[in-house]
């Protein structure tokens, strides 16, 4: 049992001013876990005072100092790897494996990209006569999602501080113990007091706090569209600078000439990351109606692989959903998709057989669905993939385009350059060519409603900075 009692504020482990407290639950068993203070507006106003008063110093550093902290978080975390992985498993549901490479070492290699980054500094920019300036932006609020809870979090917090940044962090109450584990690992890193706070709370007491709050210069919120566009608005009233990452609903398309079973392999793995619950799901698949049949029967049979079980299970590669809310949304999904016509080609709604307790369901594929139906339009954020079908590329293209999102996406062709081709005319900020690796350097973020701005690399430590011209 994971007890939590207090925030991390001006450096220090601070007794909450509120009462109120987070439980958190296994979504496996179902059972408590854990728990942590529900932050209070009071106490957010206690950590953006922090972070404001560590700011004038903490931006004056070099960026060698800078680059040295995050070097030794990156080494913090890699000591805390192994509880990291199970403690995520344990308030997600993440298979332990995934958890490993995903949830643990990914936070970590961020950290320690960032550190590479800037320890030589961020060159100046001459333009004619003036010289332009990388500057940060100030105090930054990071209000963060429950389903990638460590990397979400460090994808904000380490180019914030590379970039001279102090930060005030709001985790999910859906899965706050990660976000502790951070905090151990800021601690023994030893940061100046105020450079690095956490608040955890409800969205609409302490996050709304941090948005709103007059010394907070940018919000960098990761969510839903809906929560998104209330934190847009909360800090817009007040100018300041925002960055989002929403949700998505991305196409993978495989063309008529591409390796059909390596292209349904890969994206029904990509579908199913995570049980579903991550916005850059490649949730529909998109098939040459010549391949289609063969297509549908081939995602049967993989997805059929993905046999729910215990995500502390190294043999596992599905896990539950995070929560009875979550399952419940999914399974009204999955039945709304049956009765606006979709063919059910395995899973459904239904309990998988085995489980009388955690919030499990079956690996779903629905074949035959129309791309305006709602299980094609909408992020269902759980394992169901819709297949669809395409005469040719041009309306392969305006499939894929058909959505209010743009996240994520790929496209398989035996032609690389017919399959960059159509990339290029994707309206996504992501999008992979036959299988290409993920690079955690290239920037992250959605074109339409999935976002504003980017995240990783080069360009995630722009978002955390104002631009100054300097004539001369």
């Amino acid at each position: 049992m994971e007890e939590r009692k207090a925030l991390y504020i001006a450096g220090e482990w601070t007794a909450p001013r509120g009462d109120g407290v987070i439980e958190v639950e296994n979504p496996a068993t179902e059972e408590r876990i854990g728990a942590v203070p529900a932050g209070t507006a009071e106490d957010v106003d206690l950590a953006v005072r922090a972070a404001r008063a560590a700011f004038p110093a903490w931006s004056a550093t070099s960026f060698a100092t800078r680059a040295d902290g995050l070097r030794r978080l990156h080494d913090a975390l890699a000591s805390r790897e192994d509880v990291i992985a199970r403690t995520v498993t344990s308030e997600v549901g993440t298979p332990l494996t995934a958890s490993l490479r995903s949830q643990a070492r990914l936070p970590r290699t961020v950290v320690g990209g960032y550190a590479e980054m800037i320890a030589a500094g961020i060159a100046e920019e001459r333009i004619g006569n003036s010289l332009v300036l990388r500057e940060p932006v100030g105090v930054v609020a990071a209000i963060t999602p429950w389903n990638f809870p460590l990397h979400q979090i460090t994808c904000k917090l380490a180019p914030a501080l590379a970039a001279g940044c102090t930060v005030v962090i709001k985790p999910s109450e859906v899965a706050p113990l990660a976000a502790y584990l951070l905090m151990d690992a800021v601690h023994e890193a030893g940061f100046p007091p105020g450079v690095v706070n956490m608040v955890p709370g409800y969205g609409p007491v302490a996050g709304e706090a941090l948005a709103a709050h007059p010394e907070v210069d940018m919000v960098s919120f990761t969510g839903s569209v809906r929560a998104g566009s209330r934190v847009a608005r909360l800090a817009g009233a007040a100018i300041k600078k925002v960055a989002l990452e929403l949700g998505g609903k991305s196409a993978n398309v495989v063309l008529d000439d591409a390796d059909l079973e390596t292209a349904v392999k890969v994206g029904v793995a990509h579908a199913f990351l995570n049980t579903g619950q991550a916005c850059v799901a490649w949730s529909r698949l998109l098939v040459h109606a010549d391949r289609y049949e063969q297509a549908v029967e081939l995602a049967k049979r993989i997805a059929e692989g993905y046999r729910p079980g215990d995500p502390l299970d190294p043999a596992t590669k599905l896990g539950p959903l995070v929560s009875a809310v979550q399952l419940d949304r999914v399974r009204g999904y999955i039945e709304t998709g049956l009765a606006e016509g979709a063919r059910l080609v395995t899973g459904g709604p239904a309990r998988p057989a085995g489980f009388d307790r955690g919030h499990y369901i079956a690996p779903t594929v629905l074949a035959d669905v129309d791309p305006d139906a709602t299980v094609a339009q909408e992020e269902i954020f759980g394992p169901v993939l819709s297949v669809i079908p395409f005469r040719d590329d041009d309306e392969a293209l305006r499939i894929a385009n058909n959505s209010r999102y743009g996240l994520s996406g790929a496209v398989w062709s035996a032609d690389p350059d017919r399959a960059l081709n159509f990339a290029r005319r994707v309206r996504t900020g992501t999008i992979t060519v036959n299988g290409g690796a993920y690079n955690p350097l290239a920037p992250f973020g959605g074109y339409k409603q999935s976002g504003i701005g980017r995240e990783m690399g080069r360009y995630g430590l722009e978002e955390f900075c104002e631009i100054k011209s300097v004539q001369l």
